[in-house]
């Protein structure tokens, strides 16, 4: 008997339902956490790598564009800041950017505030009397706080002075000396925008005392004298002493000189926040404060800063260090938008009100 052989395959029909469970763990992963963390950090590489060429475009064709007004206004307002004024040198040379801001500034004239008593007094208005308005402009919100008594304004000094040493914030200033108000004062040290507030420029004067700063350096002081006047302008620091000056710290330019504003060219500082002292003919203090690199206030030239302290009377005003360590607290209270990323900077100095 012969066997017929079947060569065609067997076909075998798998059903699912009669598969054994396989365990979940066997499964294998599409991606494990670093992974997925690898892929996270590479769009998100991806994304910063896209906005640093967006913004080296953006600063390319303002520096090299039609404008000149646009480019200068740039120039200025990232000079002023510490950590951010490596970019106008992208486009420009040092040289080059020294003339544009050559080109864009307060005239300097030499003038020192001459005046020595005030002409007139608010009779209707108490001595004592605080007052803090707003002001505004094109580009700019701000405060201006109007403390009718000058002998009430003084400068605050971080106990040491050293680049090892950290200032203080201005409401520490404050709180230590019993103070109602306070805006920040002189300029410091501040090397990419990480200095600590430890080490002041130019001098520092206290209760008439020279707590820092050279005898034979002339220095931009802005201080008051021991009637109470507001002196702006250059002096050495033994000027100072021979002139009575009780209270000053260094910083610039002067903006009024005896009722007499500076002229200022261009688009002189650029927009950026601004802190100003400037005193009236009848004695009041005007202390301004103005916000900046935010989007409801971009800031102030100096220019604007002139005119809002004319607008408010100033016989004489100087600029203050503005940037992101420009604050006013007042009762207790911040009354301004901060423009440092990290909250309230430490200063060397500050002026009070007490």
């Amino acid at each position: 008997m012969k066997i017929k052989r079947n060569d065609q395959p067997q076909r075998i029909v798998f059903h699912p339902a009669a598969a054994a469970p396989v365990p979940a763990e066997a499964v294998p992963r599409q991606g494990g956490p670093l992974r997925i963390l690898g892929r996270g950090l590479a769009v998100l590489g991806v994304v910063l790598l896209s906005l640093v060429i967006l913004l080296l475009g953006v600063i390319v064709v303002v520096c090299k564009g039609p404008s000149p007004t646009a480019r200068d206004l740039f120039v200025t307002s990232v000079t002023e800041t510490s950590a951010m004024d490596f970019l106008a040198r992208i486009c420009f040379t040092q040289s080059e950017v020294d003339e544009i801001l050559a080109r864009n500034a307060v005239v300097a004239d030499g003038s020192v505030t001459q005046l020595s008593g005030f002409e007139q007094s608010d009779k209707d208005v108490p001595k004592d009397t605080i007052e803090l308005v707003d002001v505004s402009g094109p580009t700019f919100k701000g405060k201006m706080l109007i403390v009718h008594d000058p002998s009430r304004v003084k400068v605050a000094a971080a106990p040491e002075f050293s680049s090892s040493a950290n200032g203080r914030t201005v409401e520490e200033f404050v709180e230590e000396e019993g103070a109602i108000a306070g805006i920040n004062a002189g300029g410091f040290v501040d090397t990419g925008g990480a200095g600590t507030g430890g080490l002041p420029i130019g001098l520092v004067i206290k209760d008439g005392e020279l707590l820092y700063g050279d005898l034979n350096s002339s220095s931009s002081i802005v201080g008051f004298d021991q009637n109470d006047v507001l002196v702006v302008g250059t002096l050495t620091g033994q000027e100072c002493l021979d002139r009575g000056i009780r209270d000053a710290v260094s910083f610039g330019p002067a903006f009024i000189v005896d009722g007499q504003a500076m002229e200022v060219t261009g688009s002189g500082g650029g927009l950026n926040p601004r802190t100003v002292l400037g005193q009236r003919a009848d004695g009041a203090v005007l202390m301004l404060v103005i916000d900046g690199r935010q989007p409801h206030s971009l800031g102030a030239t100096y220019k604007d800063c002139i005119d809002v302290m004319l607008e408010y009377g100033a016989v004489n005003a100087g600029n203050l260090d503005g940037g992101s360590s420009t604050i006013l607290l007042y009762d207790g209270e911040v009354r301004n938008v901060c423009a440092s990323l990290y909250g309230p900077r430490n200063l060397p100095t500050a002026f009070i009100v007490k």
